[in-house]
């Protein structure tokens, strides 16, 4: 049985103690990529830790609602992360494109408004950018339909490839309405007005949270840990996970909890479940 760890600072100890004494009023928070799926050098062969359904599966139906977080298109988080169709996830919602879509498990139907018309824009323009700035050699595009990724993890020189594109990259953004969030050696141009903590706080007030635990790993993560804060001042306990990365700190140094990569998040879904009695 996975031990359920303490956590360091006594808002995550009531946040936990709220989620474990209240379960029926608990949302559960996480990310996907670095959170739920391992870090692959290609974002298209990411998948779910073998475990994390199964985990998932036995916590969903002991809590409010589990909602995953993610910049990625729902349906590819859906596809990616095995989610549809499983016994226990019935209610499972995830919030892809940072919230701008929904999906449901319980209709297994994508809601979302109409695309910004900056991401086209910014789809045609990027090639000769790329070009210009000397970043095309392990240098690539994803197209995430409603945002595109500028992916540096494979160049020559991650780091130094990343910084030489965030410049130009955001000048290209702003002149198409768009922002660039940066990320673990990537930089995603996406519409503005939608981040991971507008997403959870919509998400909580729908849910009417009497807790929340939010899980993530990257920069993109900081803002729902910065909703997480809000809800604390409202009133509503919650615990700060943080996936760990040597690439990101930032995160690691706000959370209440830190665990071991996508693995460490399973058995703490795992520790969950059973101290409420849903696992062996």
């Amino acid at each position: 049985m996975d031990l359920l760890p303490t956590p360091a600072t006594q808002a995550g100890r009531d946040g936990l103690r709220t989620l474990l004494a209240k379960p029926r009023a608990a949302v559960i928070g996480l990310d996907f990529d670095g959170t739920l799926a391992p870090i692959v050098a290609d974002p298209e062969r990411a998948r779910a830790h073998p475990d994390a359904v199964p985990a998932l599966a036995g916590l969903a139906p002991e809590v409010a609602s589990v909602a995953v977080v993610t910049g990625r298109p729902a349906e590819i988080a859906v596809r990616y992360g095995g989610f549809a169709d499983v016994p226990g996830l019935e209610h499972l919602t995830v919030l892809g494109h940072y919230g701008a879509e929904r999906w449901d498990a319980a209709t297994g139907e994508v809601t979302a408004p109409p695309p910004h018309p900056g991401v086209a824009a910014v789809r045609a323009e990027l090639p000769g950018l790329l070009e210009r700035a000397g970043a095309g050699h392990g240098t690539w595009t994803e197209d995430k339909g409603r945002a595109v990724a500028v992916h540096t993890r494979r160049a020559d020189d991650p780091l130094a490839a990343f910084e030489a594109l965030r410049g130009p990259l955001t000048e290209l953004a702003a002149r198409h309405g768009l922002i660039v969030e940066p990320g673990r050696l990537v930089l995603e141009l996406r519409p503005p007005g939608m981040d991971k903590g507008v997403a959870l706080l919509d998400h909580a007030r729908r849910t009417a949270a009497g807790s929340v635990l939010y899980a993530g790993d990257d920069l993109g993560d900081l803002p729902a840990f910065a909703a997480v804060g809000e809800l604390r001042a409202a009133g509503v306990p919650g615990l700060l996970v943080c996936s760990g990365s040597t690439e990101v700190t930032a995160l690691a140094e706000r959370a209440d909890l830190v665990v071991d990569g996508p693995e460490g998040v399973v058995a703490l879904l795992r520790a969950l479940a059973a101290r409420l009695g849903a696992l062996p």
